[in-house]
């Protein structure tokens, strides 16, 4: 008798210190090709002897050191395979997502949206008026699913970098 072994769904879950290096891991495959930080480095050359991966790296340390409580992961069979970042502007009335990642092989099955909503429901209860999320302009995943999630565009923004 054959048994078909059923995946389960990937759930949700807040952050635990243990989970950081595969965090950090999906962030370097993730982000390829769509983040700032790569970008510089196409214009100006490798910086200070640190590549793009070392930058954005240290965007997910930024991350957990501020706000740990609104780090969110998913995780199927003890993989992360997703993950979004929060930040907490209280005064402001504001939330902002810094990062956001799903693994490849997890894209197109509803998992950011997923994410995204666990943030807003977090930024929910914590009172707050309002939700922000940017992307580059190459990254068109971001930029279909963010509207659809409900964002709308407010601003366009050009980065300019100088080698000193």
């Amino acid at each position: 008798m054959h048994v078909t072994r059923m995946l389960t769904h990937p759930f949700i879950r807040l952050f635990k210190p243990t989970d950081l290096e595969a965090v950090k891991a999906l962030t370097l495959q993730s982000f390829e090709g769509v983040t700032l930080e790569q970008n510089v480095e196409g214009a100006l050359g490798v910086l200070n002897s640190q590549d793009w991966r070392w930058r954005k790296s240290r965007h997910i340390d930024h991350d957990v050191a501020s706000n740990p409580g609104g780090l969110f992961v998913a995780e199927q069979e003890g993989r992360i395979v997703g993950y979004i970042t929060t930040e907490l502007d209280r005064d402001a009335g504001k939330g902002r997502i810094p990062n956001l990642a799903v693994a490849s092989d997890f894209r197109g099955r509803g998992l950011g949206r997923k994410l995204i909503e666990r943030a807003l429901d977090y930024f929910r209860g914590e009172g707050l008026a309002y939700a922000m999320i940017e992307t580059m302009d190459q990254n068109t995943i971001g930029q279909h699913l963010y509207p659809a999630c409900g964002f709308v565009e407010v601003a366009r923004q050009i980065h300019f970098a100088l080698r000193l």
